[in-house]
Formats: structure tokens, sequence, C-alpha cells
């Protein structure tokens, strides 16, 4: 599919050279990577200052919006990292960036509160997905802001539907407005879900119809953190399942909470179901338990996969704690996944990658310059985010990918 690429004139750039752009369109599909206030050289702006960091790295991403001719009213979805010191809840965090956003954007959005960010600094990296038709028109969304759901500043709202997509925003497990079973990752999961299926059901989908799921969880690197709320997640989609990334994070802002979960679905705008297409390779990793998710998948024009990793059979890290091993071997997995599903690097819009280091631009560099080459320039929009751990020891590299390919034809088997 014909894709165009951004890169404003004095844009903020990497100290070294990429192929990655910081926006694609592609179809109805706008993807933003992540913005942040850096200078032309790459060096950090107002190091610390998480008020103007926002403010700078919005008017960056509407920057970058404008040059696909697109406007910020065409936003769906926010997801942010910002660094937590204590000192910034998650509500006066979003209320920081509602406030630096103009008074009609609607989009869902996600918060995920780090100890640092990938350069010594940065206080906040802000990606998103826009839609605008392919026409120029602006397309009309339905907004869901259910009351029972994560409460969220103004003009956040739960979730956003338009066209075929629907996006919901991370949910935290919440009753008649308090932390539900705090310190309960098990309980606070099966909360969760059920206020991600109401979000749902409002634009007449299920969990069905879920083709992207990102768990952020409690936790420090261990099999134990991941397993119970990994378990409890999945009983709630049939197989083949969507795409899935799971992600711990050190602290979330609220006492006793241990997870947060985000979901993308597709319904076609008939309200009917669309026909996918599931992939797993036979080369391809598996987690320690059985869980119903697939490695990729194809609905319509959109391409998803599941969080790229260096693991074997049994789920154990393959070159434990080498970044380069484990990227390449990550990069390799996507590739294999994306040919199975009748696409290539080519078609890659977006990818995220969430990678075990410090606020260390070495560290960094040591995984972006290895997968910014599987992609010739202009290369698809990047985001990269430095976790103290990832889901299991040894495994310090995971790589979200998301494509757009020409839809397969009607008389195709999909799965």
């Amino acid at each position: 599919m014909e894709k165009r690429y951004a890169w404003p004139h004095d844009h903020w750039d990497w100290p070294v050279e990429v192929s990655h752009q910081h926006g694609v369109r592609c179809g109805q599909m706008i993807w933003v990577g992540g913005q942040a206030d850096l200078t032309a050289e790459g060096t950090v702006r107002n190091p610390h200052d998480l008020s103007r960091q926002i403010a700078n790295s919005l008017d960056y991403f509407r920057q970058v919006l404008e040059d696909l001719d697109c406007r910020f009213t065409d936003l769906v979805k926010l997801l942010c990292f910002y660094v937590d010191d204590g000192s910034v809840g998650e509500t006066a965090f979003l209320e920081l960036v509602a406030a630096a956003l103009p008074a009609n954007v609607r989009p869902a959005v996600t918060a995920i509160p780090l100890p640092y960010l990938a350069y010594p600094g940065m206080a906040v990296a802000i990606e998103g997905y826009a839609m605008r038709g392919t026409d120029g028109a602006e397309l009309p969304r339905q907004l869901n802001t259910a009351p029972d759901l994560s409460p969220l500043p103004a003009p956040f709202v739960q979730a956003v539907r338009c066209g075929k997509m629907i996006f919901v925003s991370g949910q935290t497990a919440m009753e008649d407005g308090r932390l539900a079973h705090p310190g309960d990752i098990v309980a606070q999961t099966k909360q969760v879900m059920r206020q991600i299926g109401r979000a749902l059901s409002d634009f007449g989908a299920d969990f069905d119809d879920v083709v992207k799921l990102n768990r952020w969880y409690l936790g420090q690197g261990s099999i134990e953190d991941f397993e119970p709320a990994a378990l409890a997640c999945a009983a709630h989609f049939n197989e083949p399942g969507p795409a899935a990334t799971g992600i711990p994070v050190p602290h979330f802002p609220r006492d006793g909470q241990a997870i947060k979960i985000e979901v993308v679905a597709m319904l076609g705008e008939d309200g009917k179901r669309l026909p996918r297409r599931h992939v797993w390779p036979e080369s391809l990793w598996d987690w320690t338990v059985h869980l119903p998710y697939r490695h990729g998948l194809k609905c319509h024009d959109m391409i998803f996969l599941g969080g790229q990793v260096s693991l074997d059979k049994q789920g154990r890290a393959v070159d434990p704690g080498n970044m380069r091993r484990q990227t390449r071997q990550a990069m390799t997995h996507i590739g294999t996944i994306l040919r199975e599903l009748g696409a290539d690097f080519t078609d890659v819009c977006k990818i995220t990658t969430m990678y075990e280091g410090r606020s260390d631009a070495d560290e960094l560099h040591n995984n972006l310059l290895i997968r910014s080459s599987y992609f010739s320039a202009p290369g698809p929009a990047t985001t990269g985010i430095p976790f103290p751990a990832l889901a299991y020891p040894g495994m310090i590299i995971e790589i979200d990918t998301f494509a757009m390919a020409t839809p397969d034809s009607a008389n195709r088997n999909t799965d």
C-alpha cells in the first residue's frame, strides 16, 4: 500500500543516522513515532522539566500531523511514557498533556510511568495514531466516556471508534470510583477485562473482535510475576486470539495498583465481524504457559504482531543479556511473521521497542541501529523505551510491529 512519510523541517533527530521517520500515513491510518523534547542534534532540551517537555513534544507531534495533511482533531489514541519520581500522579500528568492539546481533541490514552527514559534528562515520550479519509476528509467517530471505567481527565475518553478501528484506553481496575482489589493482580486483571468488555460492547464489539492487546503489569522480570495475570487475561479470548504484548513496570502511581490493559479491536462499519488470518510460524518461540494468542494476524488491511523477542519454544531466553543478538533475532522473527502474512519490512508503518536498560544513549543505540538497518529509508515511525526488566529472565528486548497491506481476497482461508 502507498505510504507518505513525515520529517518536518528543523524537527528533532537522533544523534545517530537511522532509516526511521517521524510519521507515516497509509490508507486511513497515521502513525506518529515517539515524540520527545530533543534538538536537531539529538540532545535533550529542558532536562527533567516534565511540563515543558510535554508541551514541546506535542508541538513536534502537531508538526508531524500537519506534514501529513492532518490535524490534532484526527487523533484517536495517545500512548505516553513519562518519568514518575513520585511528585506527579497519573491524573496530574494527563492534565498536563491535556493542557497542551486543543480543546476539541478527544483521543483514547494510556499513560505508563517509568523511572527514566532513553536519554538522561528526558521526561516524556509520546506516540500515537490518527485517522483521516483517503480522500482527505475528516472521519466521523464515536466516543465512550462511561463513568464506570478508568477515570480520565477531559478531553480524554475511555474508547474511540473510527471506521473499522476501536481503541480502548488503558484500563485500571476500578469499582465505585476506587481502585479495586488493591495488591491482587489476578482479581484486578479480571476487573479490568470486565471494563474492557463493557467498553467494547458499547460499540457492538466483544473480545473476539480484539486484534491487539497490551498488558502493563507490576513486575520485576520473573516468570512468577508474568504467569498468574497472563492466564487470567487470556481466559477471556478464544483461540486463535489476538496479537499480544506483556511488559512489566516497576510501579504504578496508585498504591495497590498491579495492572493496566489496553486493546485495539476491529469491527465492520456495518456491525459485522471482520474475517482475519492468524499465523504462528514453525520457527517461532512460545511462552512458558499456554496462551491463546498468535504471533501475527491480518484483519482487512491491518497487520498486528505480538511483541517479538529472543526466546525458544520453552520460553527460555536465547543469547541471554546480549542486546545485539536478541535484537537481530526479534527482527528475524518479525520478518518471518510478515512473510507468512504476505507482507515484508516495506509494509511496516510503526514499531515500538521495549528494552531492558538504563537512561543511556548507547543502550538505545545498540538496538536502534540494528532494527533500523532492516528498513530502507524512508522507514517506519518508531519509539524506543527502556525498562528496568522485561517479562522473562535474560530476555532484554521486545518489539511491537504494526504494518498495512492490501486486504486478502474474499475467498482466502482466514485461519
